[in-house]
Order: C-alpha cells, then sequence, then structure tokens
C-alpha cells in the first residue's frame, strides 16, 4: 500500500486534477480562437512547481504540523483561527467552483451524445445521473472517516489512475493527428502555419493576468489544495513533483495546437473546436480512438468534480455547518449527548450531495449553452482573491485578521461584480453590465472606473490590486490579536522550528475533555489518544492531567475532524479560554520576549568585549614586539656610528701629535676622511628610512626612460670597482617608459648593484640584468653568478641593520649598515612597486617591479 498508493508518481499524478475537462477539451477549442494562449493555463502551475516549489513546501509543512484540512481551514488557523474567516473563503470556494462542476457534466454530457451520435448534446437527464454517480463515488471514498486530514487513498488512486486515462487518450489522438492524418511532424507544421493560428498576436497584459490567475488557481483551487497538501503523505515527494508535474503538463499541451490546426482545416465550418480531440477520430471513423478520447474526457471531468465536491464539502461542513450546529446546542454543545460524529459525517456527506445539486442546478438554468464556456477563466479569477491572504499568512507576522477578510472582501466584490455578473447574468443583465447601474458608466461591470479594455486584464489588476493594497493598509492600522500572534510565529517559521508552545488554560476537567473526544473521534480514538499522554505523564493507573500537551494534541486531532476554528472553539469551550486569558497570557509570552531581547543585548555586549579584550591582547603583544625591536634598533645605531666616530677621533688625536711625517699625516688625514663620509652616509640613512616608515618622503615623479635609470645605477654602484663586476644587459629590452622618481629609483637599484659587487664571490663576478615588460607594470631582475643570500637569513633580507652571510661562505657578512635593502623595500612601496628575493635561482636574485603609468601609484605618491 504504501509503494502503490502513497509514493511520489502517485502522489505526482493525483496533482493532475488540475487538468479538467475545460483544459482536455477546451485548451483545443481556446488555441482554435486564440492561438498560444492556451499555453498560460499549463505555464502558471509550471512556473509555481519551478520558481515557487519553496512556497508549495511551506504549504505542505503548515498542512502537517496544524492537521490542515482546506484552503479555508488554512486561512482561518493563520489569523486566529477565526470562523468568519473560513466561512468568508468557504462562500467564495463554493461560489467559483459550483459553476464550474456545471462545466464538467456539461462536458461528460455533451461527449457522450457526440460520443453515441445524438442530436440533443444537453440533457439534464443524463448529467443528474453522472452527478448522482459521482456524488456516490465520493460519499463512499472520501468520507468513510471523519479526519479530512486522514489520506483518501481510494480517491487518490483513482485520481491517478484517470491522470494516466486523460494523457494517454490525448496523447493517442495527437499522434493519429500528426502521424495518421498530417503525414509527420513537418507536414503538421505546415498546416499550423497556413492556418489562422500563426496569425495570433496578443498584448503582454492579457498573458500576464493569464499567467497569474492559473498560478494562483494551482496554490488556492480548492481541490488542489486538497491533493497537494491534504492528501500529501511526505514532504519529499513534492521532489519529484517539482519536475514531473511540470512533465506531465508539457505533456497535455504537447499536441494541443496541430488538433486546433487540423480541425479547423478538415471538419466543417462551424464545428465546436471545443471537441475537435472527439470529432476528429469520429469524422475519420476511428471509433475505438474516438472512445479513448471520451474515457480520457471523462476521467478529466470526474476527478475534478470528486476531488472538488470533497474538498468543498469539508469546507462546508467544518466552517458552515458545524458551528451552526455547536451554536444551536450553547455554550456546553460540546459535550452535550448526541453523537457529533455521527452528525458530522451527515453534514459532510450531506455537503457533498448539496454542491453537486448546486452545479447540476446550474447546469440546468443555464441549459449548457455559451455562458458556461467562459466560467473555467471566471472560477481562476474568483479563487485567485484568495492569494494575498495565503501569501501573507506564509510570509508576513503583521498581517492581520482584519487586513485580510477586507482584502478579500473586495476583491471577491469587484470580481463578481465585472466577472460572474455577465456570465451569470447572461442576456438578462445585459443592460445593466454595458450601461451600469442607473446608467452610470463608471461603475459598468463592462467598463469599471472607466477602464475600457480586456475584462480580465482589468478585473485581476483591480480585485487583486485593491486585495492586496487593503491586506497591507488594513493589516498596518489595526493590531492583531493574541492568537493571531501565536499563529503568525508558527507559519512563518514553520520550516525553521518545531512550533513555539501556545499557553493554555488548565481549568479543564479530563473527563469533559475525554467526553467531547470520544463522541467526535470514537471511543478508540479517543482513548488512545488519552492513555498515551497519560503514559508521558507516568500516570499509568489513571487520567492524564489537563496540560497544554493534552490540549494542543487534542485541538490537532480535532482540527483534522472539524477544522482549526471549529476545533479551537470546541475545546475552549471546556477549558474556559477566552480572549483575556489569552491577553493575559500574551502579556507573559511579550515578557518572556523581553528578557530573551536583553538576554540577547547581553550576549552582544559580551561578545563585543571578547573581540576588544582579543584586539587589546594583539595590540598589546605589537607593542611588546615593537619595543624589542626598538631596543634592537638603539643598540646597532649606537654600535653602527661608534665605529666610525672612534676611527675619527683616534686618528685626530694622532694627526695633532708634533713631528708626525708629512706622508703618515696625509694617510691618517685621508683616514678621518673617509670615516667621516661613512658616518655620514650612514646618517643619511637613518635619515632616509625614518622618513619613509613615517609617510613623509616626498617624490617627483616623471616619465623616463628605464635604460637611463639603469645606466646611472650600474655607472655609480661599479665606480668604486673599476670593473671587478661584469654588467650585462639587453638595452633593447630596457627601451621602456616608467612613471618614477628617477633618483630615487636609482637609488634602489644601486643598493643591488652594489651588494652584487661586494657579496658576489664567484671568481668572476658577473651580474645579469633583465627586463620584462607587463600590462601595467615593468620587472627588473638583478641576478649574481655568486652563492646567493644563505638560506636562514632570507626571511630578514629586508630587514634593518641586516647583513649579508653569503650561502658559500661560510657565513661571513661584508661591511655596511644593513640599512640599504630596508630603504629599498620602503621607496619602491611609495612608487607604487616592489622589490623581492627571487628563491629558487642559482645566485642573489632581486626582482624590482617599477608601474608604468600613474594610475597604478598609491595616492600617497608626491
Amino acid at each position: 500500500k504504501g509503494s502503490a498508493l502513497g509514493g511520489p508518481l502517485t502522489y505526482t499524478l493525483s496533482l493532475s486534477v488540475y487538468c479538467t475537462a475545460w483544459t482536455f477539451y477546451g485548451a483545443v477549442g481556446n488555441a482554435a480562437r486564440s492561438g498560444l494562449e492556451f499555453m498560460t493555463i499549463y505555464l502558471g502551475p509550471t512556473l509555481v512547481f519551478v520558481g515557487w516549489w519553496w512556497i508549495l513546501r511551506r504549504l505542505v509543512a503548515i498542512g502537517r504540523a496544524e492537521r490542515i484540512t482546506s484552503i479555508a481551514d488554512l486561512i482561518s488557523s493563520r489569523f486566529g483561527k477565526s470562523p468568519g474567516l473560513a466561512a468568508l473563503v468557504t462562500g467564495i470556494a463554493v461560489v467559483a467552483t459550483t459553476p464550474y462542476i456545471a462545466l464538467q457534466l456539461q462536458s461528460i454530457a455533451t461527449s457522450f451524445r457526440v460520443t453515441a451520435g445524438l442530436a440533443d448534446a444537453t440533457d439534464p437527464a443524463l448529467a443528474f445521473g453522472v452527478a448522482a454517480g459521482l456524488a456516490l463515488f465520493a460519499i463512499l471514498f472520501g468520507t468513510r472517516r471523519l479526519d479530512a486530514a486522514e489520506r483518501h487513498d481510494g480517491i487518490v488512486a483513482a485520481v491517478a489512475f484517470e491522470a494516466v486515462v486523460k494523457l494517454v487518450a490525448l496523447l493517442a489522438v495527437g499522434g493519429f493527428v500528426v502521424w495518421g492524418l498530417n503525414g509527420g511532424v513537418a507536414a503538421s507544421a505546415a498546416s499550423v502555419a497556413a492556418s489562422d493560428l500563426a496569425d495570433w498576436s496578443a498584448g503582454p497584459g492579457r498573458w500576464a493576468a493569464l499567467l497569474i490567475v492559473s498560478a494562483a488557481a494551482v496554490l488556492c483551487l480548492p481541490r488542489m489544495f486538497h491533493v497537494m497538501v491534504v492528501e500529501n503523505r511526505d514532504p519529499r515527494h513534492l521532489d519529484t513533483a517539482a519536475w514531473a508535474f511540470p512533465l506531465y503538463m508539457a505533456a497535455m499541451c504537447l499536441f494541443v495546437v496541430p488538433i486546433a490546426a487540423t480541425g479547423l482545416e478538415r471538419l466543417p465550418a462551424g464545428a465546436n473546436p471545443d471537441l475537435f480531440v472527439l470529432t476528429i477520430p469520429l469524422a475519420e471513423g476511428r471509433d475505438g480512438l474516438a472512445l479513448l478520447a471520451f474515457l480520457g474526457g471523462f476521467s478529466s471531468a470526474t476527478s475534478m468534480v470528486v476531488v472538488a465536491s470533497v474538498a468543498l464539502a469539508t469546507m462546508l461542513s467544518n466552517h458552515v455547518v458545524m458551528p451552526l450546529w455547536l451554536a444551536s446546542k450553547g455554550r456546553g454543545g460540546a459535550t452535550m449527548s448526541g453523537d457529533m460524529r455521527r452528525a458530522a459525517l451527515r453534514a459532510r456527506r450531506g455537503a457533498i450531495l448539496g454542491v453537486l445539486a448546486m452545479g447540476w442546478l446550474y447546469y440546468r438554468a443555464t441549459g449548457g449553452g455559451a455562458a458556461l464556456a467562459a466560467i473555467g477563466l471566471v472560477a481562476f479569477v474568483g479563487i485567485a482573491q484568495v492569494l494575498p491572504a495565503l501569501l501573507a499568512a506564509l510570509f508576513w507576522t503583521r498581517a492581520t485578521r482584519a487586513g485580510a477578510a477586507c482584502g478579500i472582501v473586495a476583491g471577491a466584490a469587484i470580481w463578481g461584480w465585472t466577472m460572474l455578473l455577465p456570465v451569470v447574468g447572461g442576456a438578462g443583465a445585459a443592460g445593466l453590465v454595458a450601461e451600469g447601474p442607473f446608467g452610470l458608466g463608471w461603475f459598468a461591470p463592462s467598463t469599471p472606473l472607466g477602464l475600457d479594455g480586456d475584462p480580465l486584464v482589468v478585473t485581476v489588476a483591480l480585485s487583486l490590486g485593491l486585495n492586496a493594497a487593503l491586506l497591507c493598509a488594513v493589516s498596518l492600522m489595526s493590531d492583531p490579536t493574541a492568537m493571531e500572534r501565536l499563529q503568525a510565529a508558527r507559519f512563518v517559521h514553520v520550516l525553521d522550528r518545531a512550533a513555539p508552545p501556545r499557553p493554555r488554560a488548565m481549568a479543564a476537567g479530563t473527563g469533559d475533555l475525554l467526553v467531547m473526544a470520544q463522541r467526535l473521534l470514537g471511543y478508540r480514538e479517543a482513548a488512545a489518544l488519552f492513555d498515551r499522554h497519560a503514559t508521558v505523564q507516568d500516570r499509568p493507573d489513571g487520567p492524564p492531567e489537563a496540560t497544554a500537551e493534552l490540549l494542543d494534541d487534542l485541538e490537532r486531532r480535532l482540527a483534522g475532524s472539524v477544522g482549526a476554528a471549529t476545533a479551537h472553539a470546541m475545546v475552549a469551550g471546556i477549558t474556559g479560554e477566552s480572549a483575556v486569558t489569552m491577553t493575559d497570557l500574551m502579556a507573559v509570552a511579550d515578557e518572556a520576549a523581553l528578557v530573551q531581547s536583553q538576554a540577547a543585548r547581553l550576549r552582544a555586549k559580551s561578545e563585543a568585549l571578547r573581540r576588544t579584550t582579543t584586539d587589546l591582547r594583539t595590540a598589546n603583544a605589537e607593542l611588546t614586539r615593537l619595543a624589542a625591536q626598538k631596543d634592537v634598533f638603539l643598540s646597532q645605531v649606537s654600535h653602527e656610528l661608534r665605529t666610525p666616530m672612534t676611527s675619527v677621533q683616534s686618528f685626530s688625536e694622532i694627526l695633532m701629535e708634533p713631528g708626525l711625517p708629512d706622508e703618515a699625516r696625509a694617510r691618517y688625514a685621508a683616514i678621518v676622511h673617509d670615516e667621516s663620509r661613512r658616518l655620514t652616509r650612514l646618517l643619511d640613512d637613518l635619515l632616509d628610512l625614518t622618513v619613509l616608515e613615517t609617510g613623509g618622503v616626498a617624490l617627483t615623479l616623471e616619465t623616463v626612460r628605464l635604460s637611463d635609470v639603469i645606466d646611472r645605477a650600474v655607472a655609480a654602484a661599479t665606480a668604486a670597482g673599476a670593473g671587478c663586476l661584469t654588467v650585462a644587459r639587453d638595452r633593447r629590452r630596457e627601451e621602456v617608459a616608467v612613471c618614477t622618481d628617477p633618483d630615487r629609483l636609482a637609488q634602489v637599484l644601486i643598493n643591488i648593484v652594489g651588494n652584487a659587487s661586494k657579496y658576489c664571490d664567484a671568481p668572476a663576478p658577473r651580474l645579469d640584468i633583465a627586463v620584462t615588460t607587463g600590462a601595467t607594470a615593468v620587472h627588473v631582475d638583478l641576478e649574481d653568478n655568486g652563492s646567493g643570500i644563505a638560506s636562514g637569513d632570507r626571511a630578514a633580507a629586508f630587514d634593518a641593520f641586516t647583513r649579508f652571510a653569503v650561502a658559500g661562505g661560510g657565513g661571513r657578512a661584508r661591511g655596511g649598515a644593513g640599512l640599504g635593502l630596508a630603504i629599498s623595500r620602503q621607496l619602491m612601496a611609495r612608487l607604487g612597486g616592489s622589490v623581492v628575493y627571487l628563491d629558487g635561482r642559482p645566485g642573489g636574485a632581486f626582482r624590482v617591479t617599477v608601474p608604468t603609468s600613474p594610475a597604478a601609484m598609491p595616492r600617497t605618491a608626491g
């Protein structure tokens, strides 16, 4: 049973109840009259299942959590479990669906007469027999159990089977038309191109309106809500339906256009295009195929009538009949003698008979004429008036019952005046439709507010626009009740939580609750429910206490039988819950929410303090590191200054001695001069490094040739060496313009070339300078043929006072203060470039990156 009747395939096929006789027969007729407009009836649901799948997921989750029995029950439950709102939605659904049921009865009667070759295609007696048979089927398989939230396996299986029948029938007729009559796809395409269908055009407004109402229909039609939400066994079945149902819809409309074009071409003028699916096989003598087409149309109509009658009967019973019955019993009606279970079942079965009787009476009153042909769209627009309230129920916690009611009433009034009245009133209302009441043209149903356009577009825009506007405006101006606030949280956050517990009054006696449960659920179900809670409460020998959990569970079980609003009224009648009690409880909930809000603020402050503490620790560690660096820096500066100053002092004292030979005096004076110059250079480097690190350096930017800067640097760095270092260059690659400070760039290159001259330990020192040009910068690679910097020193190569240890030189270091590369790194950062040491090269290698345009320069440069 679980795999056959409860699987995702059966669930998906049951959704085909959307495709009624209006789509099975009428899609072809619509295509013959209006071209591709018929596609909107299929595209709307497809867009919902593909793009609004998350809305369907919410609906199913709410249906399971709240034991929802109908679209009216969902709206009522969300907005404070309002009986009045449930009755309002029920009334709109009945008014919109009853003529639609009449349309299905007409299609069955008409197709039977055409298939049987009878002249009279409108026989009320035949339609009455069909309605009676469908009522019996719906009663047998739809009301065997009182709990409407229980799955009706028989009905679902029948609908799924009929879905296969109508799809096979439509595909068979379509295949016969394309390959049997037209000779293939190409010939069928030519037939379509030659027909009036190829000349069809319509404005985007009508397409948008049709898409909106068909998308709304798949969410709000009672029959669609019933099979999609109430009959859903597993939310994961939606995963399959999300792609399988759109494929089913695509298959249903695959051959609509070829059938319409072929019917217009082959059948006599004046033939009813709504019956082309049936009359084409009959005209070609294919009686078996015609019978299959008749069964397909019959399946489309009967599945809709059965499911719609069960859904409407549930709504009428739960939201009209049972509330009136309870009201007639007074406040103690929930526990008075009398079998409520039997009364509820009778109400539901009577409602099924009443719905089908109303459909048959409407069919008989209209005589099956043209008025029924337009009722499909009329029903779609009418039921679409529930859509704004439905979306607000799912996503807007501020929406109120008053806002939802005002929006639905206003939208339904506009729909009834502009669309329903012209169809239902017929010829008798022609004057009123055209001229308006008392000649007031602005109020005429055909031109409301003087809008002379497509009636469908005008009605959809006015009704849904005013509906949504009033819903928002009235909701913002009114305060939700305590129950509305609680239910809003349960609905809007249904996917994020198990629903928040609802505080309940505990004045109920367990005995009264058990009596009420037994009268409605039956002795066994009620006993099982109370025994389960007694076990949970560890009371095996006595009845359970009337806890909030028991009351909520009982109310959910009753909601499956009589609807959320009626169930809440019944339980509240026994427990003594009232608006005052709920207000007090809501105050407690508000206080708890305030405590939670304050706790959240304290947690936020604690987190901020934790982050501040972490930042302070990091800053303290950085200050400690900088202090240590300062001590090392001062120590190194002192050492570097003391060495030349000691030499200057010592040799100056020697020069002051009398009788010093002139040759020695000249030699010692030269030493004093050299050490003074060394001291001056050291002080200049320290000053440069300080200015660079504080960002106070002034740069003079200009566009120069890179080769000129390299010439200058090589000449200055190798002058003292007098040819000890061989420099290899490719001058052709160096002929590139760069935007830089040439003096500062030359200083960087002099440092690197000078280091190569001092540190390269090769027998014949050589420096290769290679230039490569990129999109925004030029790279200058300077690589010598020595051993390079020792691997342990490379990480600190650009730190101040770092001297190079040659990799192959036993760790020896050569003269200099070790400030050159530190200054070079700071300079290149100010110039918008960089200088890095290149690992993985045989010798010592540096790369200097220079920007080619001012756009790459930092804002601080200059």
